[in-house]
């Protein structure tokens, strides 16, 4: 069979969800499309954060408190610049330095994003194809009330403490989605959008030329999961970024975000009196526990999202 579940995603809950799908699919059935406008350079090295965050996870070596960086890494090589002087502002561990070390390396040496993603990703023997949006430099940009910063500004320097009035993302309309990630939406027996931020981590694949073209052409499901939960969200700054931009911080908000890209929404317990006015808007839903906690609590949420997704009969999403 030569077709795969796609997920695209970003941050830790795009991770946790690709765990899920990658401990219940058979080994290479699963590819993630992985948010890349998050990247920067800081010490002269490429930072991949999302990349980052879903290859650890699925390779098993992610922190299981923070859900980002590696479980049990240290720090001295941060101490050792803070004595030099320098602010370490954005916490990178010691093996953390190793992985961007590498790819900075070879991306001098000509390689591309998704060649250094697949050589870094197959030396952790992780089965799935983890697959950058695009190659070319994205950059996200908030504008906060004191004018633009630079994404991680806003995110790690600022501790997301400013209201986002508007977001964008610098370099996209130049940028193109790469041919593996095209290749693999072409291939998709379904999509999952992964419970990340809509507007930071998912935005920019959906904006990234082809790929919502690519979206719309597709004659399988396409379904997103919402990372609002009860009007929060379970980490990072996504409530408030809705709320600031003007959208509904609630899971009937996020569909209206995605608006007719979906054919269905999975959301959790909490917001089961949201499901009949997103289903009167044209969306299917699925209402099930969708806080992913352990191994084998993703394993059962993503068993329980493709089930929904097979409930999706191709009809419905040829009308997108």
């Amino acid at each position: 069979n030569n077709r795969v579940i796609v997920v695209l995603a970003g941050g830790v809950g795009g991770a946790r969800m690709a765990h899920g799908l990658q401990q219940v699919l058979p080994p290479g059935r699963l590819a993630a499309i992985v948010n890349t406008a998050d990247d920067f350079v800081h010490y002269g090295l490429h930072i991949s954060p999302d990349l980052d965050t879903v290859m650890y996870t699925l390779g098993g070596v992610a922190d299981p408190v923070n859900g980002w960086g590696v479980a049990g890494d240290t720090r001295r090589t941060l101490d050792a610049i803070a004595r030099y002087g320098r602010d370490p502002w954005f916490l990178l561990g010691d093996q953390d330095f190793a992985t961007h070390i590498l790819r900075t390396e070879r991306l001098r040496e000509g390689a591309s994003l998704t060649e250094v993603t697949a050589e870094l990703a197959a030396a952790l023997a992780i089965p799935t194809p983890i697959l950058p949006v695009t190659d070319d430099p994205v950059a996200t940009q908030i504008r906060a009330a004191d004018g633009w910063l630079e994404f991680q500004d806003y995110f790690v320097g600022r501790r997301q403490a400013d209201d986002v009035l508007d977001v964008r993302f610098s370099g996209i309309e130049r940028a193109m989605a790469t041919p593996a990630a095209l290749q693999a939406i072409a291939r998709a027996e379904c999509v999952v959008v992964a419970p990340s931020n809509p507007i930071v981590s998912i935005g920019p694949i959906l904006q990234t030329p082809g790929v919502r073209e690519a979206l719309t052409d597709t004659t399988a499901p396409v379904l997103a999961v919402s990372p609002i939960i009860g009007g929060q969200a379970l980490k990072g700054p996504a409530a408030n970024m809705l709320r600031t931009l003007g959208h509904d911080v609630s899971a009937a908000g996020v569909a209206q975000i995605y608006g007719d890209l979906i054919d269905g929404l999975v959301i959790d317990n909490a917001d089961v009196e949201l499901a009949p006015q997103i289903e009167a808007a044209g969306t299917r839903v699925m209402v099930t526990n969708s806080i992913m906690g352990d191994a084998a609590d993703r394993a059962r949420f993503a068993s329980e999202v493709l089930g929904f997704a097979n409930s999706l009969s191709p009809e419905q999403a040829a009308v997108r």
